[in-house]
């Protein structure tokens, strides 16, 4: 009996021990964690009590504090892009505004000969043309990334499509002296996507190497293993590996001048489809060559 209450005894007196100890490490984590939120430390909170639900609880912490950290990181870059994206969208929508009314006011003078007037009309009617293309890609872009914006996914056979859009881009390459070279899966290529994103994704893509690439370019459209790709490649003498990862930015160019005759968003447009889609679109800089690659899967529905 002696033997039994020693034990039960010897037994409680680790208990309570375990107890304070367990007590001083929670005491010991709660100060880890008022330090990392009043911001005194980086520091990720360490249990030095060997206990594994208290390391569960600490790792838990951690990952909420890493959660938070990015939310915070997010919204700080979302704040950053909105504000420039408020500065290019006030300059590209003004450039275009303040030239159509420098031009109206020319046309009210009386001196005018009729021809000047068809050429100032000329011009304010491009100038409006531009404006409304400008505004159409806020819309659009506004559209796309909404929550309630839905795809018509259908199969649609890529090879076709996209032959289809080569033709009817041939002139404008041509205006711009290049020739590209064109290389075309043989095969009927099929995937699941929305034909008019599709469509407007390869636009966008080769009317942005249309406005800014010289010398050399390829387009190759091939099936891979379980993938179709879309390759553009075009040189890019100006174009920086910094520069790159900015392409798809809303309102980014890489060139400050070129601010005043594109909105940049075309690239941020395709980008933003080819995610809905469920596919990828990304830049590659070898040397100085630009290379756009667009990925979809072929067995891939986004709607399954």
């Amino acid at each position: 009996m002696l033997v039994l209450a020693i034990i039960l005894a010897a037994a409680a007196a680790l208990l309570l021990i375990r107890l304070v100890m367990l007590r001083q490490e929670l005491g010991r984590m709660t100060e880890q964690l008022h330090s990392y939120n009043e911001g005194d430390t980086g520091k990720k909170i360490d249990v030095a009590l060997f206990d594994q639900k208290l390391e569960e609880l600490a790792g838990q912490i951690n990952r909420q504090s890493r959660l938070i950290a990015e939310a915070e990181a997010q919204k700080k870059r979302i704040q950053q892009e909105f504000r420039q994206a408020a500065v290019n969208m006030s300059h590209d929508i003004r450039t275009p505004l303040t030239s159509i009314l420098g031009y109206i006011q020319l046309l009210e003078e009386d001196t005018l000969s009729t021809e000047e007037k068809h050429e100032y009309v000329g011009i304010v009617k491009n100038r409006a043309k531009r404006l409304q293309a400008l505004l159409n890609d806020f819309f659009e872009l506004a559209v796309i990334e909404s929550p309630d914006d839905y795809l018509k996914i259908e199969k649609i056979d890529m090879t076709d499509l996209i032959s289809g859009i080569l033709v009817d881009f041939y002139d404008l390459f041509n205006e711009r002296g290049i020739t590209p070279t064109i290389r075309l899966a043989e095969e009927k290529v099929s995937i699941y996507a929305d034909e008019s994103a599709v469509r407007r994704v390869v636009e966008n893509l080769l009317s942005n190497t249309v406005k800014y690439a010289k010398g050399k370019v390829e387009i190759c459209f091939e099936r891979q293993l379980g993938s179709v790709e879309l390759m553009i490649i075009n040189e890019a003498k100006g174009l920086a590996g910094s520069d790159v990862s900015l392409l798809f930015d809303r309102f980014y160019t890489a060139d400050l001048a070129r601010s005043t005759q594109t909105s940049g968003l075309g690239l941020s447009i395709a980008k933003s489809l080819m995610n809905k889609m469920g596919g990828t679109l990304t830049a590659e800089l070898e040397g100085e060559q630009l290379r756009m690659i667009c990925r979809w899967d072929v067995h891939h529905n986004p709607l399954v």
